[in-house]
């Protein structure tokens, strides 16, 4: 017979290294209102699947819509100026 071994102490030997650097961190909480945007999109689509879309789910899903490709576009923008910031006078 067989015997089961776990493995936790090979997968938690590593659990120090695993953690997200500061850089890391940086870059979720830069992204956040894109996720944020992207998750209240996601809940408008999540409403209609079992059901047909009113006017008001409708209505609901383009503002998300925008909210999701304005929040997009921001985090574009910050990126682009971020990187031309400190060009030549």
């Amino acid at each position: 017979m067989d015997h089961i071994v776990t493995v936790q102490d090979a997968v938690t030997a590593f659990a120090d290294f695993m953690e997200p650097t500061d850089a890391e961190l940086d870059a979720i909480e830069r992204e956040m209102p894109v996720i944020l945007a992207d998750v209240e999109l996601l809940d408008a689509h999540i409403v209609t699947l079992d059901r047909t879309p009113t006017e008001l789910d409708a209505r609901r899903i383009r503002r998300a819509r925008r909210r999701a490709l304005a929040a997009r576009v921001a985090l574009i923008n910050r990126a682009a100026g971020a990187s031309r910031s400190g060009g030549a006078a």
